[in-house]
Formats: structure tokens, C-alpha cells, sequence
């Protein structure tokens, strides 16, 4: 009789990313004697570190969408599809929360189970917009007489605007407005319109404090969460973490994000999907861990009692998960159903990366609108390019 196996995983290091990973793995041992063992690496590494050499010495990946073209083309995946039972595929695909589940779809192939769902939404504190006597903002318009009123009261609103959310805030507004980015071949969106949302995104950094020039949407939503600071956000990934009792000091709520006439449409598509390596020491541990942790009835109970925001949309629906997390779940589903999903072709996160670090220096320096276009362009056709070799 062979050992139990042991499989080694690697995920994000937040409770949202590690804590139901370890909830459900302790109860796969119980009920399989299959152990798998969690590591967790810093938020950043997550979207940067190359999936092909964690392969190398993981059994067991929790990895970012917009890598799959160039990983799934180096060989360090098992195609999922091909491991796993199609009714359970076909399943995982009608309950998607939005694109979450093509979002890890390549080349005809599934390479991840989306796991996690989530996107680019609004956050607000209900207790001092209530002071303020407005309820969340419907329109731009709306963010705007927000920020007045909360600036004369001493608040503000804010945006997450490191480099790599600067690009991301600038693609949700181009989508909101009902243009998908990256249609064409030689412009990431038509140039009146980008230079329009460029405008309002200078805007929108202009009436947020200067500190969240270093902001991610963790380190905002932490800011909003335990000082009266802020009040609110118009656009940044929704963690529903801070909408649960207890997390921090106050309660955030969360939508999705204003609208520019078409509704709370085009925010960019996040969340985290699992992968197994090609060197996977057990695949049918592996398969099975996965069929269990991406299944329905694990998603809306133990994982998210673990702090999990579930890519299942039997969990965005149940009355539980979204009794634990204020409504977190039904209030900002639509958005995410009409949500913007980014390019996955190799090469397509220079624009992200470089593209970030570029409008980052212009929203903190000023420059030639024009100028940081053309740039901007000339890194999308670049990305082209370097995906056709």
C-alpha cells in the first residue's frame, strides 16, 4: 500500500488568498488523507513571478489570467480539460462569475479553474456618506459632487493609483463608456476617446491624496477601513473582506463602478484560477483536490467561511455567503458580469507593466496628453508584434 500523497501549492499571501486554501486542503485531508501544503508570496510576486519556473517546484498554482497565453505555451500547465471530467469543465463554464472562467481559457484548452472571482468596482463607507447626506455615486458627475462635499468636511475620495492601477483604472473608463480597448491593430482605443478618459483620470487623481500615488487597492481599502479618511473609491478590485464584521474597524460596501451613460459596465476582470504543473507528482490528487475545492458545495461554505471570495456563482449567490459579507456578492455581481476582460496574448502585459509605470509619472508630473498616447499606442503594437513571433 503506497503512502498518502502530499501535494506543495503556491497562492498570494492575503487572507483572501490564503486562508480558504488552507481551510479546504485541511478538509481534503480529512476525507481523502491527501495532504497539500500552502505557500504563500508577496501580492506583487503574484502578478509578476513567471508561472513556468514556480512549475518547477509546485505541484499546485494559483496564478493571474493575463499570464496564461505565454504559460500555458511553455509547457509547464496540464491542460485541465484533459484531466479533468467535462461535466465538471461545462459546469465550472456556466456558473462564471462574467468572464472569470474563459479568462484561463487558451488555444482551445482550459488551464486553470477560476477560483476566485473579482474585478474593478467601487468602495464606500456607508456610515460617512450617510453624514455627508449622499447615497453612492451613480455618474462621474455624481463622483465629482461627492468629492466636493467630502473635501469640505475634511474627507476625500480616492483612487489606488500605483503604476500597474493607473493602466487598469484607464482601461475600466475606455470600457465603461462601451469601447472594448485592444479591438484595433494599431491603437489601444480610438484617440478623442482616450485622451477624454486620460482627462478624466488626471481628474480623479487630482482630488485623491497624494499618498495613493503608492496605493494599491489593499493599502486604500485599509486607509478607508480603519481611519474616517476616505469615504469613497470609484474604481479599484473589490476584496470582500472589508465588508465582512470584524475584518477592520469600520465596514466598507462595495458596487460597480459609476457610469458614463451605459451603466456600471467595463471594469477590468481579476480574481485568481488554479493550475496544476506538468510536473505535478500526483494528478489525480491533484484533479480530485481541484474538482473539491472548485465545486459548488465547497465554495459557498468553507471557502468563503475562510475568508474566500468564491469564482462559483452558486456562492455570489447564496444567501449565506452574502449574509457573512454585507451583500457583498449580489451588489457587485452586475458589474462583474459586464466586466472588461484584458488581452492574454504573449507579450500584451508590456503595456500593462510599462504602459502603468509611464502614466504613473505622468499623473504625478504632468506631460503631453498626446505624447504619453502615442507612447502608450506604439507599446500596444509592440506587444503585437512580439506576439506574432
Amino acid at each position: 500500500m503506497r503512502d498518502a500523497p502530499e501535494l506543495r501549492g503556491i497562492t498570494w499571501n492575503h487572507e483572501r488568498g490564503l486562508d480558504p486554501l488552507l481551510a479546504t486542503a485541511s478538509l481534503f485531508e480529512q476525507q481523502t488523507g491527501t495532504r497539500i501544503s500552502w505557500t504563500a508570496r508577496p501580492l506583487q510576486a503574484f502578478a509578476d513571478a513567471p508561472a513556468p519556473e514556480l512549475a518547477k517546484r509546485y505541484d499546485l498554482l494559483v496564478l493571474d489570467h493575463p499570464h496564461i497565453g505565454e504559460t500555458a505555451e511553455s509547457e509547464a500547465l496540464i491542460a485541465l480539460d484533459e484531466l479533468l471530467g467535462a461535466d465538471f469543465i461545462d459546469d465550472q463554464a456556466r456558473n462564471s462569475v462574467g468572464p472569470s472562467h474563459r479568462s484561463y481559457e487558451w488555444e482551445g484548452h482550459q488551464w486553470a479553474l477560476a477560483i476566485d472571482a473579482a474585478g474593478y468596482v467601487s468602495a464606500y463607507r456607508p456610515d460617512l456618506l450617510e453624514q455627508l447626506g449622499l447615497g453612492p455615486p451613480a455618474t462621474w458627475e455624481d463622483v465629482f459632487v461627492l468629492s466636493e462635499r467630502a473635501q469640505a468636511q475634511g474627507m476625500s475620495i480616492a483612487l489606488p493609483n500605483q503604476p500597474v492601477d493607473t493602466m487598469t483604472s484607464l482601461l475600466t473608463l475606455i470600457a465603461n463608456s462601451g469601447t472594448q480597448p485592444y479591438a484595433g491593430e494599431f491603437e489601444i482605443a480610438e484617440r478623442d476617446l482616450m485622451l477624454e478618459k486620460l482627462s478624466l483620470l488626471v481628474r480623479l487623481s487630482g482630488v485623491s491624496p497624494a499618498d495613493a500615488y503608492g496605493w494599491n487597492p489593499i493599502r486604500l481599502l485599509d486607509e478607508m477601513a480603519s481611519t474616517d479618511a476616505l469615504v469613497y473609491s470609484p474604481m479599484l478590485f473589490g476584496y470582500s473582506n472589508y465588508s465582512r464584521p470584524g475584518f477592520r474597524e469600520n465596514l466598507v460596501r462595495f458596487a460597480p463602478v459609476p457610469s458614463a451613460g451605459l451603466g456600471g459596465i467595463g471594469g477590468v476582470i481579476g480574481g485568481a484560477g488554479i493550475a496544476v504543473s506538468a510536473r505535478c507528482a500526483d494528478l489525480e490528487a491533484a484533479g480530485s483536490y481541484l474538482e473539491f475545492v472548485a465545486g459548488p458545495e465547497i465554495q459557498r461554505t468553507a471557502y468563503v467561511d475562510a475568508a474566500g471570495q468564491p469564482g462559483h456563482r452558486a456562492a455570489w449567490l447564496d444567501p449565506h455567503a452574502n449574509a457573512i459579507t454585507g451583500d457583498y456578492f449580489l451588489d457587485t455581481l452586475p458589474g462583474l458580469d459586464a466586466g472588461f476582460l484584458r488581452p492574454r496574448y504573449p507579450g500584451a502585459l508590456l503595456v500593462q507593466n510599462q504602459g502603468g509605470d509611464l502614466l504613473h509619472g505622468f499623473l504625478r508630473s504632468g506631460g503631453e496628453p498626446q505624447e504619453i498616447l502615442d507612447v502608450l499606442d506604439g507599446l500596444y503594437r509592440e506587444s503585437l508584434a512580439a506576439d506574432a513571433h
